[in-house]
């Protein structure tokens, strides 16, 4: 599984529930390109977007989720591994227990 693209945090647009009623277009306009954040009472309390928007942000947040999901078993394979025994230190040592797997002799 690829690496997640790394991508710098952006700016959140936040409106207020009255910019509901004298910015619609401008909010629409935001929410059909990313998740708009509506507060009320000057806290979090709703979230804005088209479907399209929606249906991307949940196929990121999968994806995220499989990554560090293998990421975390990846880890646990190396530490039983290590613990095992399973391991070499060096890159001769390494070559070595290559070449032996592949039945290779110089």
């Amino acid at each position: 599984m690829p690496v997640p693209a790394y991508e710098e945090p952006r700016t959140t647009p936040i409106y207020s529930f009255a910019a509901l009623k004298t910015k619609q277009r401008e909010i629409k306009d935001r929410a059909a390109e990313e998740v708009v954040h509506i507060t009320e009472n000057g806290n979090a309390a709703y979230v804005f977007c088209s479907e399209e928007v929606l249906a991307l942000e949940k196929a990121k947040a999968i994806e995220a989720a499989l990554f560090e999901r293998e990421l975390r078993a990846t880890i646990e394979e190396g530490r039983e591994d290590i613990a095992a025994g399973r391991y070499t230190v060096g890159a001769e040592s390494a070559i070595a227990r290559m070449r032996e797997a592949w039945g290779v002799n110089d």
